[in-house]
């Protein structure tokens, strides 16, 4: 059985200061508007389709098929168009079912993750995450162990040589 050579992100934050920053009570008081998140929503939705391999036509098609209707290029352009009001078209906003189905599409999570900060939840990308957690901790084992033969080397040649 050949071994995975996944190289793990170091500068990642881990799973435990994640939740840590996230258990931090919020410095700022609770004001109305706070969950106004429309705009939020449209920046992540712009930069997650920027990043995305696919053009808006195929994030389109492969939303259509996720959700099993029909979602069109203009209808995205939409949900993520700045100026509505100042150009005359009504503001328009993603429906949230649509959502999932735009993240699996673009391979961008950001949206979700804004949708649960808001209420005070996390989206983790399932049991992967666990993982590459528990195997950096293994490497770092690992080397801490490897660290501590050569000292006892070394100071098995002190104490023989003394």
């Amino acid at each position: 059985m050949s071994k995975s050579s996944r190289k793990i992100d170091t500068k990642q934050m881990s799973i435990l200061e994640y939740l840590q920053g996230c258990s931090e009570p919020s410095s700022t008081p609770s004001t109305n508007g706070r969950f106004d998140l429309a705009g939020q929503l449209r920046d992540a939705m712009r930069a997650a389709i920027k990043n995305c391999p696919l053009s808006r036509h195929q994030i389109a098609g492969e939303m259509s098929h996720l959700c099993d209707e029909t979602i069109s290029k203009e209808q995205i352009d939409s949900w993520t168009r700045e100026s509505d009001e100042l150009n005359g078209h009504p503001r328009r906003h993603i429906p949230a079912e649509y959502l999932p189905a735009f993240c699996k599409a673009t391979g961008c999570n950001d949206p979700l993750v804004i949708m649960g900060q808001i209420v005070g939840l996390f989206v983790m990308p399932g049991p992967e995450a666990l993982r590459a957690e528990i195997q950096k901790l293994d490497e770092e084992i690992k080397a801490k162990q490897a660290n501590k033969r050569k000292r006892m080397l070394f100071l098995k040649e002190l104490e023989s040589d003394s």
